[in-house]
């Protein structure tokens, strides 16, 4: 079999990543429509992910946050996005890079992502994208579960 020179697994996770981006610009100029709402997972300690010292030794590794009635301050950019939101009745601003994501939502829908993750990414930009060598193996080793090309490759 032909070795993946192309990354297709790495071009895919970047591709989901910006349906995320699009879906929550329309979301910070329209509000969430309907019953529409999101679970929106990520690593806590991936670079440029900013939060709280107590919210983040509460949750070391990841979190799951959940956006639908109430959150303020939203932000969304190229690389990432900024929420506050209330955990305990505390406003905690957060900052999230879409590379540190793990997984998005929308169970109104029944929609979900859920992304490949390692180190590797903390180096994609959304605006360009370099690959690394050896990056085969590690898109083997994150493979995403809800929409993965796994299911596509002859073995």
């Amino acid at each position: 079999m032909t070795e993946d020179q192309l990354h297709y697994p790495l071009l895919i996770d970047h591709a989901m990543r910006g349906v995320v981006r699009e879906v929550l610009k329309r979301v910070q100029s329209t509000g969430l429509p309907g019953e529409h709402h999101f679970y929106i997972s990520f690593l806590t300690g991936f670079p440029g992910v900013k939060m709280s010292e107590q919210l983040k030794s509460r949750y070391p590794k990841e979190i799951t946050i959940v956006m639908q009635h109430q959150y303020w301050d939203f932000k969304v950019e190229e690389q990432g996005f900024t929420v506050t939101l209330s955990f305990g009745g505390v406003p905690e601003k957060l900052t999230i890079p879409y590379a540190a994501l793990t997984a998005f939502a929308d169970p109104s829908i029944k929609f979900g992502l859920q992304f490949q993750h390692s180190d590797v990414l903390e180096d994609v930009e959304d605006t360009t994208l370099e690959l690394p060598q050896d990056l085969t193996k590690a898109a083997e080793e994150g493979a995403a579960e809800i929409i993965s090309l796994d299911s596509f490759r002859k073995k």
